[in-house]
């Protein structure tokens, strides 16, 4: 009786695109010597799929790899017996992805070998020699990110300039900065007018009128980036930049640098001290008390900027963004007043996802970069992302304003307008309010879309965010006090002891109409109750609509309709 085939699928990855062009290149000399070996295994009845699971220019470090999703999808639909790879790294570099790799190979049954290990994992000993080679892979990517880490800090504290995005008013001399005088010229020309103007928008449409643009660059494959009138956030950063003023900055510490300085001790001191004078300010909230973190960000469809506003009721702060027209009173059918915590939040998890997302920021820095700056900028995006929610106010804020030119509400979401060439910036460990960031060419932005649903509410729209099934993320106070008078008046009703409504409404000194709505909440549904209760409920339900709104029937199904649940 012949032997039944066993259906092995090479698997093969490569961490850079270097020489993937070539004919005959890594991914080729690898599958290559897979083929060798299934071969060397005919008598057993192994047998090469013709399917190519190649992964070119891709890290062993993420999941996130096009031919290891497809791999791991035939698997699941039982189409692999064996998977054959070169070298156990080429599967991953990860003890936590290995493990998720080796369940999923063992719910179906598949064997996994290293051709030039020797590692088969049907035995236990395979399995403890691939965790300890795994182990010492991890930890040498560790103390790699360590020691570069600790390199670029005492590096900083020497004041040495560690790379980047070489700023306006500087050129590169070997690694050193040097002036540019004509740069430096506008530079000088930018702190002196803000400091007699004393407003960046003042200052960014004298700019305009006058024909001063961003510097100009040629990355190594000779595309030309730059040359843009500036934006407001790039001058904000611009006028805090210590580079300006002879110094280096790391974690907050501030060291002489070994680069000349372009503003003076007056000068810069008196820009200090206007920007500070600003901070509190109506139109960007970013000084207030509970600062707003996308302010100067946001715009509609038309370009009209959204403004940070709140209001206070019964000692609680909301904080919104809002259109201008309906800030002025104006009536206006594409007015838009969002809750400010979602919007935040929603723009926040997009950016982390994006920093997190090694291809994509590979990407993002690609052009003009050499392999290792690259991997060093790919592994501090994605240490970003790991600490988003443990970083200060002012360096999410001045991440935000670096990576971000605008976000855009429109009807079916939010877009998030992306400046690939700030990446490199932003991500550095030392990038602060006063960093500087390269311009892009607005042709060069990438649309990070987020889907999202528009809903009336009031005065303007809301959004509602991930579509209809958005909800709020905590218990609404005044929602759970209504619930919880509407429960004593309907215990009230049900005593039993023969009173009429009015004679309870007239007993607790409220009247007979109100009792009548508040103690119908009583018999909610329990669906609607539980989510009230656990604040999923949807957002636009609040205790007002809820006891002042359309009377509710009995029937469960209609109360969710209704109150926006289905």
């Amino acid at each position: 009786m012949a032997k039944r085939p066993v259906r092995c699928a090479i698997y093969t990855r490569k961490s850079s695109e270097e020489g993937l062009e070539q004919t005959f290149n890594s991914l080729d000399a690898q599958r290559e010597a897979g083929e060798a070996y299934i071969a060397s295994q005919k008598h057993e009845g192994w047998d090469a799929l013709p399917v190519r699971y190649d992964d070119g220019g891709l890290s062993g470090g993420t999941m996130e790899r096009p031919a290891l999703q497809r791999l791991l999808a035939d698997i699941a639909a039982g189409a692999v017996d064996v998977v054959v790879v070169y070298k156990v790294d080429r599967l991953t570099r990860s003890l936590a992805d290995f493990a998720k790799i080796v369940d999923a190979f063992d719910g179906k049954g598949v064997s996994f070998v290293s051709v030039t290990q020797q590692f088969n994992t049907t035995t236990s000993m395979g399995r403890l020699t691939l965790n300890v080679l795994l182990s010492f892979a991890q930890f040498e990517r560790e103390v790699t990110g360590e020691r570069i880490r600790d390199k670029i800090a005492a590096s900083k504290k020497k004041g040495m300039w560690m790379g980047g995005p070489v700023p306006l008013g500087y050129d590169l001399d070997g690694r050193s900065l040097v002036i540019n005088e004509q740069e430096a010229a506008t530079v000088r020309h930018i702190f002196e007018h803000y400091a007699a103007l004393g407003s960046v928008h003042d200052l960014k449409a004298e700019l305009d009128r006058d024909g001063y643009v961003s510097k100009r660059r040629v990355n190594g494959a000779g595309r030309e980036s730059g040359g843009q009138p500036f934006s407001r956030g790039a001058l904000y950063l611009l006028l805090q930049n210590r580079l300006y003023h002879g110094e280096i900055e790391h974690k907050g510490a501030v060291y002489p640098g070994q680069h000349e300085a372009i503003v003076d001790d007056t000068l810069w001191n008196r820009v200090q001290a206007v920007i500070a004078s600003n901070r509190v300010d109506r139109e960007t909230g970013t000084g207030a008390a509970a600062p707003s973190l996308l302010a100067g960000l946001v715009f509609d469809a038309n370009g009209e900027r959204l403004t940070p506003t709140h209001a206070n009721k019964r000692g609680t702060r909301y904080r919104y963004y809002v259109s201008k027209g309906l800030v002025r009173g104006e009536w206006s059918d594409g007015g838009w007043r969002l809750p400010a915590g979602d919007l935040e939040t929603l723009v926040q998890n997009r950016v982390i996802r994006f920093l997190a997302d090694e291809g994509a920021v590979h990407d993002a820095v690609s052009d003009g970069t050499n392999l290792d700056a690259r991997r060093r900028m790919v592994g501090a995006a994605a240490d970003l992302a790991t600490r988003w929610q443990t970083l200060a106010f002012e360096r999410r804020r001045a991440v935000l304003c670096g990576l971000l030119s605008r976000i855009v509400i429109t009807t079916d979401g939010v877009d998030l307008m992306l400046r690939p060439h700030a990446v490199a910036a932003v991500v550095d460990p030392m990038f602060q309010s006063g960093s500087s960031v390269p311009s892009d060419d607005p042709g060069g932005e990438v649309r990070l879309h987020v889907p999202a649903k528009m809903r009336r509410v009031g005065k303007g729209n809301a959004l509602v965010i991930g579509g209809a099934e958005a909800r709020s993320r905590k218990p609404d106070p005044a929602l759970l006090r209504l619930l919880a008078q509407a429960q004593r008046y309907r215990s009230l009703i049900l005593a039993g002891d023969g009173r009429s409504m009015a004679e309870i409404a007239e007993e607790v000194g409220i009247g007979a109409s109100y009792f009548s709505r508040i103690v119908r909440l009583g018999f909610l549904a329990p669906d609607i109750v539980r989510s009230i209760l656990d604040g999923t409920q949807p957002i636009e339900l609040s205790a007002k609509t809820l006891s002042l709104g359309v009377a509710l029937p009995v029937e469960w199904d209609v109360q969710k309709r209704k109150l926006g649940f289905s």
